[in-house]
């Protein structure tokens, strides 16, 4: 327990400084005045006073944190005349937008640069060997045994399990009639013709989709891969993507209905991923983090008020009619946005417990 809540802090935490330090930096770029950093909301736990003025703290709730720039908030606060150009209300609309817009990005920067660093530590890659062949599926009738490897699919050399699935798929979906699978069996190498069957399975999401299945499993045979910087950093930003292109798909599907809501996670899944995957070693906690960071970058850009999504939402309409919106229209917007909020926090907590609970008994 002690373990999991340490490295869901230490996850959270790191997170969470990433993204305040996109808004903190980029402010200071365009000469804003940063009045507080804090890591955490509430009371304040302890930190210091920075040479330029900025209070660096750390604050009893750690389930968040914030930036506070002068002129920021239409508080009523009075600004003097002489600092009224290092506020955040002096600066252009679009200065404003790369200040809010610097949070997300930096969660997706820290992406990339997580599994750069994973990447270069090393992977495991699950090599093309088969563990189980499915009865009365083509491989079995094509003479494929468990233990064997597939060194080639149609002449192109296969080195991972995923590569060799992910062709399968693709030369299924061309059109291909058969498959010529060169086998390594007992240090001596054969081909074998399958053709595969076109079959309806389900996707993550649980939607029935159709691809065209040959029926064999992996072994869970790994080899330790290390990328080179270049190559790292190609296998980081790519990753990244495909992590924004599927978390941007499960929001849509959350909201369609497709993926039902039971599904959604809160802080304690988060912990108990964290510890989870902090035992697996660096490689799983930094391919964990890059995760939890690009859904941390892309649920803060929904146009959701009170969201960094919902600020840029409203500066965007500002660039477009010359002016900004209403005070009036921005506070009931945002109560409406941050009621919504604590609906998905208590909905979310609802589910972690349920899972909690339905685990131990």
């Amino acid at each position: 327990m002690i373990n999991t809540v340490f490295w869901a802090l230490v996850v959270l935490g790191v997170l969470i400084f990433v993204h305040e330090l996109g808004h903190f930096l980029v402010a200071r770029l365009f000469g804003v005045k940063v009045l507080v950093f804090s890591l955490g909301f509430g009371p304040r736990v302890g930190g210091w006073t920075g040479k330029n003025g900025t209070q660096y703290q750390l604050s009893a709730v750690p389930l968040g944190g914030y930036v506070k720039m002068l002129g920021e908030s239409d508080d009523g606060e009075e600004i003097p005349e002489s600092l009224w150009p290092e506020s955040f209300a002096a600066q252009r609309v679009y200065q404003r937008f790369a200040i809010v817009f610097a949070g997300p990005l930096f969660n997706f920067l820290f992406a990339v640069a997580a599994l750069v660093i994973a990447f270069m530590v090393g992977v495991g890659e699950i090599l093309p060997v088969v563990g189980s062949v499915a009865e009365g599926m083509p491989a079995q009738k094509a003479g494929v045994k468990v233990g064997d490897r597939i060194v080639a699919l149609n002449g192109e050399e296969m080195l991972r399990w995923e590569v060799m699935s992910r062709r399968i798929k693709e030369l299924g979906e061309l059109g291909e009639d058969a498959l010529v699978l060169t086998i390594e069996r007992d240090h001596v190498r054969f081909d074998l013709k399958v053709i595969p069957e076109i079959k309806e399975v389900k996707n993550i999401f649980g939607e029935p989709v159709r691809h065209p299945l040959i029926g064999i499993g992996p072994s869970g045979e790994e080899e330790m891969v290390y990328y080179s910087i270049p190559d790292a950093l190609v296998k980081g930003v790519t990753q990244t993507w495909m992590i924004m292109d599927l978390t941007v798909t499960s929001i849509w599907k959350l909201m369609t209905r497709v993926v039902p809501a039971d599904q959604i996670g809160g802080p304690l899944m988060i912990a108990e991923m964290a510890g989870k995957t902090a035992q697996q070693g660096a490689t799983s906690l930094l391919f964990f983090m890059a995760l939890i960071s690009v859904n941390l970058g892309i649920l803060n850009l929904l146009p959701v008020p009170v969201l960094d999504g919902g600020h840029l939402f409203f500066f965007m309409i500002e660039a477009i009619k010359g002016g900004p919106v209403t005070e009036t229209i921005q506070m009931v917007a945002n109560r409406v946005g941050l009621g919504l909020l604590v609906l998905l926090m208590v909905w979310a907590l609802k589910n972690d417990l349920t899972r909690l609970f339905a685990s131990e008994f």
